[in-house]
C-alpha cells in the first residue's frame, strides 16, 4: 500500500528530533510530511529556516488552502492550528487552545485521519504533554499507520509514553530507525 501523508507530532526536544530524522530523509523522498511543533505564538520562522538547511526535503511553513505536494516537509504556523481538508489542502484557524496549544497536533492528527484514511502514517516524537494522544489513536482507527519514537530515546519521554499507553503503535523506534522505515514505505507502490 501507498501512503499519501505522514503527519509527526512533537513538543519539548522537537527540533533536536526533527533535524535528526530530516536529515535522514533523502532528496527523492515522495510523502508529504506535516509537523506540528509546539511553539510560542510570536515565534518568528528562522528555526524552519534552519530545518531546511539540515534537510534534504524543501521544509517550509504551510499555508491557508495550500494544496499539499510530494516532496515537501510543512510546518504548522506559529498561533494556528493546521487542518487538512478532504481535498487535501490545508485550513489554518485560531480556535481554541487542545491541550494548552496552538498549533495543537491532536487537531492535525484527527484532521488528517478524516482526509487521509489508511494511507496516513501518524508520528508522535518527544514531547512533554498529552498533545497527540487522542490524535495517533484516531489515525489508527481510521486504518492509518502509528508509530511513536521510543521514549528511552526522546529528551522528553511523557509525550511517547502516553500515546503508546492510548494508542497500541504499530512500532516504537529511534528516531533513525523511525526515518529508515519511513524511507522504505516511500518506496513502495
Amino acid at each position: 500500500m501507498r501512503f499519501e501523508a505522514i503527519v509527526v507530532g512533537v513538543s519539548s526536544g522537537g527540533m533536536n528530533a526533527m533535524k535528526v530524522m530530516f536529515s535522514h530523509l533523502p532528496k527523492d523522498f515522495k510523502t508529504p510530511v506535516i509537523v506540528v511543533q509546539h511553539i510560542g505564538a510570536h515565534t518568528d520562522g528562522h528555526w524552519i529556516r534552519l530545518l531546511n538547511d539540515k534537510s534534504n526535503l524543501t521544509v517550509k511553513e504551510a499555508d491557508e488552502k495550500e494544496r499539499i505536494e510530494s516532496g515537501k516537509v510543512y510546518i504548522a504556523p506559529a498561533n494556528y492550528h493546521l487542518l487538512i481538508e478532504k481535498d487535501k489542502t490545508f485550513s489554518l484557524t485560531i480556535g481554541e487552545r487542545v491541550n494548552y496549544s496552538r498549533p495543537s497536533i491532536d487537531v492535525l492528527f484527527e484532521s488528517a485521519a478524516e482526509a487521509y484514511s489508511n494511507k496516513l502514517i501518524g508520528i508522535i516524537l518527544t514531547g512533554s504533554n498529552h498533545d497527540g494522544t487522542k490524535g495517533v489513536k484516531r489515525v489508527k482507527e481510521c486504518g492509518g499507520l502509528t508509530i511513536i519514537q521510543n521514549p528511552e530515546t526522546a529528551e522528553s519521554a511523557y509525550m511517547p509514553k502516553s500515546a503508546i499507553a492510548a494508542s497500541k503503535p504499530d512500532h516504537v523506534l529511534s528516531l533513525e530507525a523511525i526515518a529508515e522505515l519511513l524511507i522504505e514505505l516511500d518506496k513502495q507502490i
